[in-house]
């Protein structure tokens, strides 16, 4: 099962504007945001009543610059499921009328969860879900607030 999203480049999808880099280009964070658009369409109509699936893992490979006003298609690929885990290949390639480029590639895994038990969760509804907010955290070294 495949399905793909297209995306023509606007300012908002750069990275200076999603304050993950500095240069006036296709960010990396909205390119996997498209391949995850991409996999809930795949998944679109075919979890039980109930459930949804949320992203668990990203391994990606963002290749080539793109710049603002060039169109993208992201593409994903149920390839495996695995109980809850379902696993798709993702890819997103530059639509140009005199040159077609790979721009990233990778793998995406999505989990199928019961969507109130999940936003019950997040939520805290149930504390016995629930991070204790007084509790330590656990920091790396070297690490400030």
């Amino acid at each position: 099962m495949t399905a793909s999203v297209s995306l023509t480049v606007t300012e908002s999808d750069t990275a200076v504007s999603l304050r993950s880099g500095d240069v006036p280009v296709l960010g990396t964070p909205r390119l996997v945001a498209l391949c995850e658009e991409a996999s809930c369409q795949v998944l679109e109509g075919r979890l039980a009543p109930g459930r949804t699936s949320v992203a668990s893992r990203v391994q990606f490979d963002h290749l080539v610059p793109v710049p603002v006003g060039a169109t993208v298609t992201a593409e994903a690929t149920l390839e495996k499921v695995e109980g809850r885990r379902l696993v798709f290949t993702i890819s997103v390639a530059l639509d140009a009328k005199d040159r077609a480029a790979l721009v990233a590639a990778g793998r995406l895994t999505r989990v199928a969860v019961d969507r109130p038990a999940f936003l019950a969760k997040a939520r805290c509804d149930d504390p016995s879900l629930c991070r204790d907010p007084s509790a330590p955290t656990d920091r790396p070294r070297g690490v400030e607030n």
